[in-house]
């Protein structure tokens, strides 16, 4: 495979951003295998975007020659109080992460947080030297990349997040990151701090988040961004959360599930912004499938194929497509990409979270 089409790959959705692409020709040309992570806190069930989407991006790195690694953040869940910081059930799902990535990413490599600090002899001394580089303030700023605020009740622990997860990139020695959006803040930090330290640098990729199935709640606060950039942090709406199952399609929902779950879905007629089943189409079903198939009676007109996203949401939006057509079909889709892994994860669905 030749480096244009191994950037394709890389550039393809759900990839939203990647700073800066320039960076990647000179690593494809200079490197043959690159080391990617892709670092998750332990905080619950998986769903559409935490396991589908982040895999297909993975599956993506894999495709093009990348060593994929998925970094399971054990101890970063600890600090951010999910699962209640009880490190018996972190230790649990963590295995149950780990089963269900490598399933779904044939070929990718786990890391447990809990083992790399116990191998890496200079990850303390790291800790330090990159923590000396910035201010409480811009650690306070970075906290957006846990959830959380400086309006927040913190603990001690919380304000060493933002260094641990910087540091873990040099302790893995990485050549591309790879995050949600969400996790900007801390990859620019990263560009900004580790060429003072001598480290190496390593190339951003920022994936598509998916919205809950919820009506989105509008907003309007923009910031500056520590880069310099315009970046609006209450942009991302109603982003979908294991803490809100109604409102998220976990891979182990059932067919039923999935079909009432998407009937209840925000869906307005004729509008596409901010609208969650053509995210999801858009996303999830065109990345698998090639042809999205609208099955209709023949007195309605009978069955549409459409080959393209933006056929499709030029049609919704011109009301040629009903919503709960629209919903019907996306049902059936979503059933034939979660089944697999439903069915493979069947008794490790920890639904006492």
């Amino acid at each position: 495979m030749d480096v244009e089409e191994k950037i394709r790959l890389i550039e393809r959705p759900p990839t939203e951003e990647i700073v800066a692409s320039n960076e990647l020709a000179t690593l494809f040309q200079t490197k043959t295998t690159p080391r990617h992570y892709i670092g998750l806190e332990i905080s619950g069930r998986l769903h559409l975007g935490s396991l589908i989407v982040t895999g297909f991006k993975i599956n993506d790195f894999m495709k093009a020659g990348v060593q994929a690694n998925v970094f399971l953040a054990d101890w970063h869940t600890y600090i951010n109080n999910k699962l209640n910081s009880d490190w018996e059930l972190i230790s649990k799902i963590s295995d149950y992460y780990e089963k269900a990535f490598k399933f779904f990413c044939p070929g990718v490599n786990i890391i447990h947080g809990t083992k790399l600090y116990e191998e890496t002899d200079d990850y303390w001394k790291n800790f330090v030297l990159f923590s000396k580089q910035i201010t409480l303030a811009r650690t306070l700023r970075s906290l957006t990349i846990m959830g959380r605020t400086e309006k927040d009740s913190l603990d001690f622990s919380q304000l060493l997040y933002p260094s641990m997860q910087s540091v873990d990139i040099k302790a893995l020695d990485l050549d591309i990151v790879h995050a949600g959006t969400d996790q900007r803040k801390i990859h620019m930090l990263v560009r900004e701090v580790f060429p003072k330290l001598g480290w190496k640098v390593p190339t951003s990729v920022h994936h598509h988040l998916l919205p809950g199935l919820s009506e989105p709640v509008s907003a309007s606060a923009t910031s500056e961004s520590d880069d310099g950039t315009s970046d609006d942090d209450y942009k991302i709406f109603s982003k979908m959360s294991k803490s809100n199952p109604s409102s998220s399609i976990l891979i182990h929902d059932t067919q039923d599930e999935i079909f009432r779950k998407i009937k209840k879905a925000y869906c307005p007629t004729k509008i596409s912004s901010n609208n969650p089943v053509l995210e999801i189409i858009n996303y999830v079903i065109f990345h698998q499938f090639d042809e999205f198939v609208l099955e209709r009676p023949q007195k309605y007109g009978g069955n549409m194929s459409y080959f393209s996203y933006d056929e499709l949401k030029n049609d919704y939006e011109q009301e040629k497509i009903h919503p709960m057509d629209l919903k019907a079909a996306t049902s059936r889709y979503l059933d034939k990409i979660i089944s697999p892994i439903r069915n493979y994860l069947q008794n490790d669905n920890p639904v006492t979270i």
